[in-house]
């Protein structure tokens, strides 16, 4: 342990978000479904949407952008079809409501999309992917978010950091999941790289003159993130402003803005989730046919599943904890003792 970090379980990490986000306005059901999702977030070795992102949760309850006491109503619009409202509230709760008839619908219908909306999202994707692709579903998920990355030929952030997330489910082990940004690094990667002090690679975003830059903290300030491979990232982040604003009735990444108060928490959007069972169309055989391509695949040296690395975090972090900034775990106390 380095000697400007603590180390602390993984209880302590959900104990300490409950008590900051209750605090600060949350009612017990809405800050233990956010403070399992940041636990889950360190347990996993992503720390930009752990205990990171709580001091942006607790000022978007300050500032009552966000209700900590919504209540999210389900509505099955459709058979394969369903909606939930997170009235104004934090995404970990609708999405926990949502999950098992989400389920259940796609193991009716064969297909079954979700939408969320009036949510303020916050955390990483592969979090709900996790738990549809161990059903044994494929899932898909995407949120936008506030203007950070130009269209392909432009040089103004308009759309979001986007992320989409995929899941496949294995045999025997955890599920396949890849989660990652429209951008060419994730914004709350981006923000921790400007708070240790760290650069990031060229290509990552540019200065306020369009030059490239590895300053995070000027790209933050100044500049603008660039989408992954070019024109290809920004057509992803288009589709997902789509999925997710267009297709919901949503807010796209620019209205977001907008109508943010800038508080520093998480803005109002939609997030969109499509499922489908791999019986209907795969067969009995589906599972071993896919098994079986994942082991060509990896026979290949040097190369290795996405998410593998997150899963070894896990396996560790289980048993040794996870190391916290020295200063952000005491922002977070104070931030829980101030209001008592």
């Amino acid at each position: 342990m380095s000697n400007d970090k603590i180390n602390i379980s993984l209880k302590e990490v959900e104990d300490i978000a409950q008590a900051c986000l209750v605090a600060n306005g949350c009612n017990d059901e809405n800050a233990k479904a956010v403070s399992t999702t940041i636990m889950a977030a360190e347990r996993d070795g992503c720390p930009g949407h752990g205990l990171f992102r709580l001091p942006g949760y607790v000022a978007a309850l300050k500032s009552g952008k966000v209700d900590g006491n919504a209540s999210p109503t389900f509505e099955r619009v459709l058979p394969s079809m369903l909606r939930v409202d997170a009235q104004n509230g934090f995404a970990p709760l609708p999405l926990s409501i949502g999950r098992e008839p989400l389920i259940e619908a796609a193991r009716e219908q064969g297909v079954a999309v979700m939408g969320l909306i009036r949510v303020h999202h916050f955390s990483a994707l592969w979090f709900e992917i996790e738990h549809l692709a161990a059903a044994e579903l494929c899932a898909i998920g995407c949120t936008a978010y506030m203007p950070s990355i130009p269209p392909a030929g432009g040089a103004l952030p308009f759309f979001g950091t986007n992320p989409l997330a995929f899941g496949w489910p294995r045999k025997n082990g955890l599920p396949m999941i890849f989660d990652m940004a429209s951008a060419a690094m994730a914004r709350g990667e981006l923000m921790v790289a400007a708070r240790d002090g760290h650069e990031v690679p060229i290509g990552v975003g540019l200065d306020a003159d369009g030059i490239e830059t590895s300053n995070p903290q000027v790209i933050l300030d100044e500049g603008v993130q660039l989408p992954f491979g070019g024109y290809k990232g920004a057509n992803i982040a288009m589709m997902v402003e789509l999925l997710a604003a267009g297709l919901l009735g949503e807010r796209f990444s620019f209205e977001a803005a907008e109508c943010d108060n800038k508080d520093g928490g998480p803005p109002q959007g939609g997030e969109f989730l499509l499922v489908i069972d791999p019986r209907r169309l795969g067969g009995e055989n589906w599972l071993d046919h896919t098994e079986a391509f994942f082991a060509k695949m990896l026979a290949i040296e040097g190369v290795r599943l996405p998410g593998t690395r997150r899963y070894d975090n896990r396996a560790k972090s289980l048993v040794e904890g996870i190391e916290v900034p020295l200063k952000l775990h005491a922002t977070i106390l104070s931030l829980a003792d101030e209001v008592k």
